[in-house]
């Protein structure tokens, strides 16, 4: 029997589809259907590689999880990188397609059909329900032509479409309702009802607005879901999570450099969620202050962001802290970015032939090109810098995605040795130079012992016992996460509507 399906789409970016979504495949899951996620194109710089080694979008990997299902690369058959405000990397069915211009993609989005609907229809014929996300707006009229992720899917997949509208910028039922009008005939025949979402108040006060949204739209509005401050993956560069978190005082300080095109700042979460300590996203000098850890995240624009720290006086006040003794640590492209030197032969991240010098805070040098590593990968730290004693042992679990290949000199001690999780040779990853490291592992604190050991150290460094370091389990704290979303889902939404709009259909 195929699957049954529902559509969450928005009135704008950020309206906040991506949780709706995640809500509703943790209720279903909860009510016993066998649910998962569905985007046919998604745009964003957080991205996840599943256990066949394919790369999909960060958004669906957290709504499979709330639907308690493994991230399949089907659930995200499209992937745009933006490296450029003009261009993307393009990833279909977890492979690099290529990379190109808006205007070239624009061109060849049919050629793109066939691998959407190929995905889909294999999910449709494993699940009972599949809960497929919208991206932007389906009112921007200048896309319409060639849709493939919002109305365009909708209709390859038969599904009734949920609008939701974001009241906490303002305007909500003027973009509701200009939404709907914008829309063609067919489009129309697919909403079948009205979320308005991150409302903060008496719902009561927003009554005569959704009795006259409702009786303009012709509409019912299915729920009104509250501004919900629960620590779940965001999608994007856009995400609140960027504010970064405020501790108690005197306890352990942590400053992330916010790249312009930061990549899988999902990486940070696990940080934020530490008791007391302080979490910060630096843009500029003045924000660094005396942190005890500093962290460089991955990039999609490598060489781009290191010319950008270079240019504002972060890189110089990073190696000013490192020479102090305070923590450095690089991710990806932020390990790449402490070496010595990056060349670019080939034109993948920036113009062929580019090399730049490095921060030189690692012996070390990378070299762009070749084939992307996609990797899940296990093992243990084989080295913990200094001022992470103790961290040697201790069990870590992660994924690689990158495209250089960087090479330590001889002697320079690597960081961990790690095991592919769908079978390989064991290797040695990342380098570690006094208070300095670097490692290409993403998801490094997502491991809940090397986590609780690196609080231990930066406690200390701080004075405080170290023995009141929490133990902290991701996995868990993630799973309880969603189960609080599922219970307002089903506090603020009139889901037994929902169900009947899902069996219902178009």
């Amino acid at each position: 029997m195929k699957a049954r399906s529902i559509m969450i789409q928005g009135t704008m970016s950020s309206a906040g589809k991506s949780l709706i979504a995640a809500g509703l495949c943790r209720v279903f899951r909860e009510d016993g259907l066998r649910v998962a996620p569905f985007k046919s194109q998604n745009m964003a710089l957080n991205s996840f590689i599943t256990q066949e080694g394919l790369e999909m979008g960060r958004a669906q990997v957290v709504q499979a999880q709330a639907a308690g299902v493994e991230p399949d690369v089907r659930m995200n058959p499209i992937l745009l990188k933006p490296q450029s405000d003009t261009g993307s990397q393009v990833i279909v069915d977890g492979e690099v397609w290529g990379t190109m211009s808006a205007a070239e993609y624009y061109r060849r989005k049919p050629e793109l059909i066939p691998h959407i609907q190929r995905a889909y229809e294999s999910l449709a014929a494993q699940y009972d329900v599949i809960v497929i996300e919208g991206a932007g707006s389906p009112a921007e009229i200048n896309l319409r032509e060639n849709d493939i992720v919002n109305m365009g899917m909708a209709r390859m997949a038969k599904a009734p479409v949920l609008l939701v509208g974001d009241i906490d910028r303002g305007g909500v039922f003027a973009s509701l309702y200009g939404t709907a009008a914008l829309m063609e005939d067919w489009e129309r025949a697919h909403l079948k009802g009205i979320i308005v979402n991150k409302f903060r108040g008496d719902v009561e006060i927003l009554r005569p607005g959704l009795d006259r949204i409702e009786a303009l739209t012709g509409l019912p509005v299915v729920g009104v879901m509250p501004w919900l401050r629960l620590d779940i993956d965001d999608e994007d560069s856009l995400s609140g999570r960027l504010e970064g978190r405020r501790g108690a005082p005197g306890g352990p300080e942590i400053a992330i450099l916010r790249f312009p095109r930061i990549s899988n700042f999902t990486d940070f979460a696990p940080l934020e969620a530490l008791p007391g300590a302080s979490v910060r996203y630096v843009t500029c000098l003045r924000e660094l202050g005396e942190p005890d850890l500093v962290i460089l995240p991955g990039s999609k624009s490598t060489v781009g962001d290191l010319l950008w720290m270079r240019r504002n006086g972060l890189e110089a006040a990073v190696k000013k802290l490192a020479a102090k003794g305070v923590l450095v640590l690089g991710i990806c492209g932020g390990y790449q970015m402490l070496g010595r030197s990056l060349s670019d032969p080939e034109g993948t991240e920036a113009p062929a032939g580019t090399v730049v010098a490095g921060m030189a805070l690692l012996p070390g040098d990378t070299v762009f090109g070749g084939r992307k590593v996609r990797t899940r990968m296990a093992g243990r730290v084989l080295t913990g810098p200094v001022g992470l004693e103790g961290a040697e042992g201790t069990a870590v679990e992660g994924y690689e995605i990158h495209m250089g290949r960087t090479r330590m000199d001889a002697g320079i001690p690597s960081f961990c040795r790690l095991v592919p999780l769908e079978g390989g040779e064991m290797k040695e990853d990342g380098a570690v130079w006094g208070n300095v490291w670097g490692t290409y592992l993403h998801g490094l604190f997502d491991s809940g012992e090397f986590l609780s050991r690196l609080w231990r150290a930066l406690a200390k460094k701080r004075g405080l016992d170290p023995e009141t370091a929490p133990t902290f389990d991701p996995a868990a704290h993630r799973e309880g996460q969603y189960r609080l979303l599922g219970e307002a889902m089903r506090k603020n939404l009139d889901m037994a509507k929902i169900y009947e709009i899902l069996e219902a259909g178009v």
